[in-house]
């Protein structure tokens, strides 16, 4: 039941971080993305704080021996976090979801260029194509003499920035987990940003309406407990399980952003995004087929040492 319960985690984690863009969305016509980024971590707090005393580490979960690998882990993650917020202002809710879908296609290139792992033609060739849907995805707002406003030309921009820094956030994480407790990375992050998302004041931060203020504070607690779901997920399946549902999201995105603003998806945004998704599961399969691999050499290995 192990594997089972991993994807149910996995599933909701993905339902609330939906959610929560949704309410960040609905949001960001009083609040600018600075703000949003503040509530967002300040709300999540107390969930994390509450999951460490539920697993009984809040006396030793949030400890580290690598501060600064968290302060630039923030710094990374808390900037793709702002652009990708500045561009749910400007864009339709499915279309910022597929763009994002670029991040973890960024990673496998940032892994090898940062973390010299071994990146083979298969992966090498998916990332491409992948790029490519994230490519048409973006034609109607980049292309010379589209029809799209400077604001969604903007937004776009925007969230394929947000994009490269979340995979660059990745790298960082892959880094910290050699010395860090996933509890460790989860706390500080949430910390981190909470405090560089104060350097924004000055650019202009609102005092929202009462009904704002409620949307800003449901999304950070569904932020905080999305992570925990996220997290969990990964303590009952593996990864390479579990990272295929991360692709339900551009369904939900598009029956939200139908449903509550109106928003219908356009045929290319659709053919790149089934592009980006298939490119992206491709990695996921092959990443699984050579981690069986690798576990039945080891157990060949292991089996003529013993004889």
């Amino acid at each position: 039941m192990q594997p089972l319960h991993g994807i149910a985690f996995k599933i909701l984690s993905v339902c609330l971080f939906v959610a929560m863009s949704a309410l960040i969305k609905a949001a960001s016509d009083q609040v600018p993305p600075g703000q949003a980024v503040f509530f967002r971590s300040l709300c999540a707090l107390p969930v994390i704080l509450g999951w460490l005393a539920m697993r009984h580490e809040l006396r030793t979960g949030w400890r580290s021996a690598n501060p600064m690998g968290h302060v630039w882990r923030g710094l990374v993650g808390t900037t793709a976090m702002g652009l990708g917020f500045a561009g749910l202002g400007l864009l339709p809710l499915p279309e910022v979801t597929a763009i994002g879908y670029a991040a973890p296609m960024l990673v496998v290139v940032f892994a090898a260029m940062f973390l010299n792992e071994q990146v083979g033609k298969f992966r090498l060739t998916a990332v491409a194509v992948g790029m490519a849907g994230v490519l048409i995805v973006l034609s109607p707002r980049l292309s010379i003499g589209a029809s799209a406003s400077t604001a969604e030309t903007l937004g776009a921009v925007l969230v394929l920035m947000g994009a490269i820094c979340a995979a660059l956030a990745q790298v960082f994480v892959r880094k910290l987990v050699a010395t860090e407790s996933t509890a460790a990375i989860v706390f500080w992050f949430s910390v981190t940003a909470t405090c560089l998302s104060l350097l924004t004041l000055p650019w202009g931060w609102t005092v929202p309406s009462a009904d704002r203020l409620a949307l800003l504070i449901v999304a950070g607690l569904l932020g905080g407990l999305g992570q925990i779901f996220l997290t969990s997920s990964y303590r009952y399946a593996e990864a390479s399980l579990v990272a295929p549902f991360d692709y339900t999201s551009m369904l939900l995105a598009l029956i939200v952003g139908y449903v509550f603003f109106d928003e219908v998806p356009t045929g290319t945004m659709l053919i790149g995004a089934a592009i980006v998704i298939a490119a992206g599961i491709g990695i996921i399969l092959r990443e699984r087929h050579l981690g069986l691999q690798r576990t039945r050499q080891r157990k060949v290995t292991g089996s003529v040492g013993h004889n």
